[in-house]
């Protein structure tokens, strides 16, 4: 599956008469205050049903994924002094 884009139903069984549904991931937004630097340490966080999805953007795909209301994104957000 990919992180970014499309991705298909679970229940896909690959064949031509399979009915499925696919839904549009939204792209991980990596925050502005990474350059790039080896130390970086920086978070990417994405839009996802009702808040944001966060992950470490050293790690990438194979980051741990958190899910946070809109709430507690900004929360996070007015902690880290943006």
């Amino acid at each position: 599956m990919s992180q970014d884009g499309w991705r298909k139903s679970s229940r896909s069984q690959g064949t031509a008469d399979s009915n499925c549904v696919e839904l549009r991931v939204a792209p991980w937004r990596k925050s502005s205050r990474s350059n790039g630097a080896e130390n970086s340490a920086c978070v990417e966080a994405r839009p996802a049903g009702t808040g944001f999805q966060v992950r470490d953007s050293k790690l990438g795909d194979g980051s741990p994924i958190f899910d946070l209301k809109t709430a507690d994104f900004t929360a996070l957000l007015q902690q880290a002094d943006r």
